[in-house]
């Protein structure tokens, strides 16, 4: 489906109109907002707050590459409470970024603030890989929530499904093989 990433320092030049046509999916009510790989957005909170109140929800592309976000992904939480999506990067959660980018979307997954995966691939010519990165996850329901559940809700318009129970991701290390 098309769809793009918008910087959020283009957001406040955009007309209601232009701002729908960027509708991830062709859903105007769904933006999808380029989470930078430096620093912390100061007016982060407040857009993803007044895009709410217009009935838009956002999905933040890739924070796990963001240094402030792999310091502490606890910062996410106010975003998520506010309705924000974060959306990993299927190399990353697969591990083929780095290993700050795969423990980030570990921990993003297993902090409960994750939302979705995608494949980030900007071009029906690269490949996403999302069955590896759904397999990485560790749990077949948490990765089907995480790649086809959520996204499918969102892209509808509708309710996000609430997150698999006992959805446990596989642990790596000694105790985990």
């Amino acid at each position: 489906l098309p769809g793009g990433e918008i910087a959020l320092d283009e957001l406040p030049g955009l007309t209601a109109d232009e701002l729908s046509r960027f509708g991830l999916g062709g859903n105007p009510r769904l933006l999808l907002l380029e989470f930078p790989l430096y620093g912390w957005p100061f007016a982060l909170e407040a857009t993803v707050q007044e895009l709410g109140r217009q009935g838009v929800r956002c999905v933040l592309a890739h924070p796990e590459r963001n240094a402030d976000v792999q310091e502490d992904p606890a910062r996410l939480e106010r975003l998520v409470a506010l309705g924000a999506a974060p959306q990993l990067t299927a190399a990353a959660v697969e591990g083929r970024m780095g290993k700050r980018q795969a423990r980030c979307a570990r921990e993003l997954v297993d902090g409960g603030l994750a939302r979705l995966i995608a494949g980030d691939a900007h071009s029906p010519r690269r490949e996403g890989r999302l069955g590896a990165a759904r397999k990485a996850v560790g749990d077949d329901a948490l990765g089907r929530w995480l790649t086809e559940d959520v996204p499918g809700a969102l892209l509808a318009g509708r309710e996000v499904p609430p997150r698999p129970q006992g959805a446990r991701p596989r642990r790596r290390g000694l105790l985990g093989r």
